[in-house]
């Protein structure tokens, strides 16, 4: 039987613009209507993706989460999109979101409900996978909540794997199936992957430092665990807020070194890109971040090696990932919360175990900056100055 999750999709990390965070449940569209989750906000944010070079960045998925739904299915048993806020339904909406060469997201729950209370998919797999393929869905994010057993959930969301691969439309096939095992048992990494394309780790992604800031001490500490069944197909989100660990660059909790920090460490981790940001209001300086060409390349190489830590020191922290063409990217994390900018030297010896700089190598800061550092022999130290909150991110 087939089992495997064979849509041939997520070669590289998927990247887009989801409503969760920034807009999360907003259903008021009469008292706030730029901030509810309705069909003007997702055709606003198409126009802008299409217009202001977001789509040519790579940043293709237009996601919907939680919230979108009427509190009943129609008197088929579908899915049905609240009338008043999107009164095209989804097909239309995707037909518009495809016409500005962009791809549909959209959210639904392994359980009876979702997690804001909607009707989820628990007894109705094959019937949504269809319906979503009839509107023209690319990518679904299957949350976890109101799920029974472990191992309703479990069957869940494998069975709504094959339905998805039934339908004949590439989906991408988001789960949060690891997270909502693990208070109970150790996921089963290898078959998560067999059915999923990229699966949540940890809990929702917040405006704020401490929350990214945990974020990556869980990947570092899980690293042996999660690192390994990464690639090709199959993605690591360090949370899933939705379907993706959202990048909050662009709204109001994030110092400008502490953005450049998520940037460079999604980057690092081989993390799904999607922003969760107000792009009708964003800054220039966080449009040029969340652009840059160089940082997006590390993320998507071809490769597809997740990067992990190879040293804790103090408040600094050590990142490599393996990247194609015998070059890594390398991530120097300062975690101090206090005072200027601090100096880290490390031995070039300490990259791919003694072979990244061996017998010589190029090193290129990417950000905070770009510029080029020159080429150093294998057993040179460099000295990097780094600020508190900050990253310098370098490829050598």
């Amino acid at each position: 039987a087939a089992m495997a999750l064979d849509n041939g999709l997520a070669r590289t990390p998927p990247m887009g613009w989801l409503h969760w965070e920034r807009f999360l449940c907003g259903t008021d569209c009469a008292g706030h209507p730029g901030r509810c989750v309705s069909e003007q906000l997702f055709v606003e944010m198409a126009d802008r993706m299409a217009a202001e070079g977001w789509r040519d960045a790579g940043y293709e998925f237009l996601c919907i989460d939680d919230c979108w739904m009427a509190p009943t299915r129609d008197g088929q048993g579908r899915l049905r999109a609240d009338p008043e806020r999107f009164p095209g339904g989804i097909r239309r909406l995707a037909d518009y979101v495809h016409s500005k060469g962009l791809k549909l997201g959209i959210y639904s729950d392994v359980g009876d409900k979702t997690c804001a209370g909607f009707p989820g998919s628990y007894g109705h797999y094959e019937l949504d996978a269809q319906t979503f393929a009839s509107w023209g869905v690319d990518l679904l994010k299957f949350d976890g909540c109101n799920s029974g057993s472990l191992e309703q959930l479990a069957e869940g969301y494998r069975r709504m794997s094959l339905a998805l691969n039934k339908t004949g439309r590439s989906i991408v096939y988001a789960c949060e199936w690891p997270f909502y095992v693990r208070p109970m048992q150790q996921p089963n990494y290898t078959e998560i992957k067999q059915y999923c394309n990229h699966w949540r780790n940890f809990y929702d992604v917040y405006d704020s430092w401490n929350s990214i800031k945990s974020i990556l001490e869980w990947t570092a500490l899980h690293q042996d665990s999660i690192v390994k069944i990464a690639g090709p197909g199959g993605w690591n989100d360090p949370d899933m807020a939705s379907t993706a660990t959202p990048l909050v660059i662009g709204n109001f909790g994030l110092s400008w070194d502490q953005s450049v920090t998520q940037m460079a460490m999604w980057a690092i981790m081989a993390a799904p890109l999607f922003m969760s940001n107000d792009l009708r209001h964003i800054s220039p300086e966080a449009k040029c971040l969340l652009q840059n060409k160089e940082v997006i390349a590390i993320n998507q190489d071809p490769l597809g090696r997740q990067g992990y830590r190879i040293l804790k020191d103090k408040t600094f922290e050590l990142w490599e990932r393996p990247l194609s063409g015998r070059a890594y990217a390398v991530a120097v994390l300062n975690q101090q919360e206090i005072g200027g900018p601090q100096n880290f030297t490390f031995s070039l010896t300490f990259l791919g175990n003694g072979l990244a700089c061996n017998p010589a190598c190029s090193v290129r800061q990417v950000l905070p900056a770009s510029r080029d550092w020159g080429v150093y022999s294998w057993i040179s130290s460099l000295s990097v100055e780094v600020n508190p909150t900050g990253t310098v991110l370098l490829k050598v």
